[in-house]
């Protein structure tokens, strides 16, 4: 008789356990010669060496499978340990799984590029109307490479530039007074990651939430950036940002070029970049329209109207 200690480093363990712990009651009858009790991420098992080899080889594929998924199904569990391989997704659709498994997809021609781009190219440029899921799509590809452990951290960044409110107004510290331009970043994330794993995430600085100014004097090494709502930089800013590029980096800038919310009399950094960049070798420039649009089909409507009215 052997004991082992086996803990779960890279997922949620109640998202492992199953509601009231029965995915752990199912896993406990599938191997009943062993003792298995489990507490926070670590199992301890007690048994046979030849039966606690199988269980901690099945307990491996069960991690992996709740990683990459954000969830654990008992029939999933079942053909694990009988050694029959889960049905797999279409290769090359799925980016990652949100937190309920659903499967995140590119749902337009342009959001397939952006993916195929993020694979081929270290920085990438994705322009379009509000809804076309460029930003969801580029925190979908940092996720993935997060989790597949090619880059060490995700760096998420937005202009703190006003819609027309000022931010002297909002009440609270900075801190407080920044959040709400940076809650967009927040809420894809929680779509795609668990509760408890993005926080922990978050306090390890493994996931980085700031406002672009807190970029400056920083080299950004194995990580994926994503700049959002790019248009509202200035071209020193954005200059600024796209020379923090450090080594096995990759960079997504999106933004919306029809909403520029800096003064008439300054230049958009995204549209000066743009017009500088549009040569250099080793950059994707990805251009969304309106038939991109994946939010409520009133979305794209509105686009056009304003388009026609402008």
């Amino acid at each position: 008789m052997i004991e082992k200690l086996i803990v779960l480093e890279d997922i949620d363990p109640v998202i492992f356990y199953g509601v009231n712990n029965a995915n752990l009651q199912l896993i406990k009858a599938l191997y009943p010669k062993l003792r298995i009790v489990a507490r926070g991420n670590e199992i301890k098992v007690l048994g046979d060496e030849e039966e606690m080899a199988a269980f901690e080889e099945h307990i491996v594929q069960l991690e992996k499978y709740c990683t990459t998924h954000n969830s654990l199904k008992e029939d999933v569990i079942i053909n694990i340990i009988k050694g029959n391989a889960p049905q797999a997704e279409k290769a090359g659709t799925v980016i990652v799984f949100s937190v309920t498994g659903k499967p995140i997809i590119p749902r337009s021609e342009n959001q397939v590029k952006l993916v195929e781009g993020f694979n081929k190219n270290d920085m990438i440029f994705a322009v379009g109307p509000a809804g076309s899921g460029k930003t969801y799509t580029a925190i979908a590809l940092a996720v993935r490479a997060l989790k597949n452990k090619e880059i060490k951290k995700i760096i998420l960044s937005r202009p703190a530039v006003e819609a027309g409110e000022k931010l002297g107004f909002l009440p609270g510290d900075m801190k407080e007074k920044i959040n709400p331009y940076l809650q967009p970043l927040y809420d894809a994330l929680q779509d795609m990651i668990p509760a408890a794993k993005l926080k922990e995430y978050m306090e390890l600085n493994i996931i980085q939430i700031a406002p672009l100014a807190f970029m400056r004097g920083r080299t950004l090494n194995d990580a994926v950036i994503v700049l959002d709502e790019a248009q509202n930089t200035t071209t020193q800013q954005i200059k600024m940002f796209l020379t923090r590029m450090g080594m096995n980096a990759k960079m997504i800038v999106t933004g919306d070029v029809t909403q520029i919310d800096l003064p008439p009399s300054q230049t958009s950094g995204l549209v000066h970049a743009m017009r500088i960049l549009k040569n250099v070798k080793g950059i994707t420039f990805i251009e969304m329209g309106k038939k991109d649009i994946v939010r409520h089909k009133l979305v794209e409507r509105i686009v056009d109207a304003y388009e026609k009215y402008e």
